[in-house]
């Protein structure tokens, strides 16, 4: 078969035209109410139910290879790709079939988190732990990732020959564990951090939902979906746009607080450099005093400190701080009695 004319010649290079899937064959491995649908079903919700569990177990046991095998399971991007599927075609009940799913999967994974959360020890702390604060204060950098990788999964499923490459994307997509911190965040009573997550979340969502539509339509199944529609349906064309409006009205919904995100965490970094110099400036009068580590604990700056002698007092270290940052945090002094020993060289 000839490239079609309506092809691009970028997309035509990504996706050869002796490699493109047909669009049945798209639509029977994205569409869970076509073909057999009973399998499909079952499928998709036992894989949702045992990815989630996977997930929220990595999570509140901070593993990490616990977590990447739920990535890889990842039974929530068919339906995500299902609504791309359903834009491009023009097909509404698509769209809010694969919805629906999509809005299931979310409140199963999430009860899922909720529940362990509130099983795990009074004592447990798992909201500190590296796998949920990763996936609480997404920035650009999450949303560029996400719409790199829908990008390369579109592409993936839109070829016969990647079908080996779509598990790394999976990974890469990480849709299922920031669900499961959503859930844990909330039975650890920190809303604040749920919300952060489920922003993960939605980007990555959001970022394949338009990454697939854009290789979906330039592949050519806009054109196959209106050649296989009957006369008497009528032209999809304006309940597609009107899809993809909404769809990039989204990604500017995300964007704002990922943006706000990244500025924050930039300034965050920034006010910390220039703390550290003013507590190296503040204990300068102690030639055995040294300046451990400055970091942030919550609103509190703390400032860690050597010294086998008195520190100065805390006031002038707090008005510097106080100078630096807008909010004026409180600084915390934690002061270590002791010096460190030089090991002579024996030679």
């Amino acid at each position: 078969m000839a490239d079609s004319p309506h092809r691009g010649r970028v997309l035509g290079v990504l996706v050869p035209e002796s490699q493109r899937r047909e669009l049945p064959e798209v639509t029977d491995r994205l569409d869970l109410d076509t073909g057999e649908t009973r399998a499909k079903r079952s499928a998709f919700w036992v894989m949702l139910v045992l990815s989630g569990t996977i997930a929220v177990s990595g999570v509140a046991t901070d593993s990490t290879a616990t977590v990447i095998g739920a990535m890889i399971i990842a039974p929530l991007s068919t339906p995500i790709l299902g609504i791309a599927l359903g834009i491009v075609t023009g097909r509404r009940r698509r769209i809010v079939r694969s919805v629906v799913y999509v809005l299931g999967g979310m409140a199963v994974v999430v009860a899922l988190g909720l529940l362990v959360a509130l099983a795990l020890p009074a004592t447990s702390d798992v909201v500190s732990n590296s796998q949920v604060t990763g996936r609480t204060s997404p920035g650009v950098g999450d949303l560029v990732a996400a719409f790199a990788t829908g990008f390369a999964g579109a592409i993936a499923l839109s070829r016969r020959d990647l079908a080996d490459v779509l598990p790394g994307i999976a990974i890469a997509i990480s849709l299922v564990p920031p669900l499961g911190v959503v859930g844990v965040c909330l039975g650890q009573g920190q809303p604040s951090l749920a919300l952060g997550a489920l922003l993960l979340f939605t980007s990555n969502a959001v970022a394949l939902v338009i990454a697939a539509t854009v290789v979906f339509s330039g592949v050519g199944y806009v054109q196959d979906a209106q050649a296989a529609r009957e006369p008497r349906q009528g032209s999809p064309g304006p309940r597609r746009h009107t899809a993809v409006a909404v769809a990039l009205v989204a990604v500017l919904v995300v964007a704002v607080p990922m943006v706000a995100n990244t500025v924050q965490a930039a300034l965050a970094e920034l006010w910390l450099s220039q703390v550290r110099g003013a507590a190296q400036d503040w204990v300068a009068s102690d030639a055995d005093a040294t300046v451990e580590d400055v970091s942030w604990q919550g609103q509190e700056l703390v400032v860690e400190v050597r010294s086998p002698d008195a520190l100065p007092d805390v006031g002038p270290l707090q008005d510097r701080v106080d100078a630096i940052v807008p909010w004026q945090p409180e600084v915390v002094v934690l002061h270590t009695v002791g010096e460190r020993l030089e090991t002579s060289d024996p030679g």
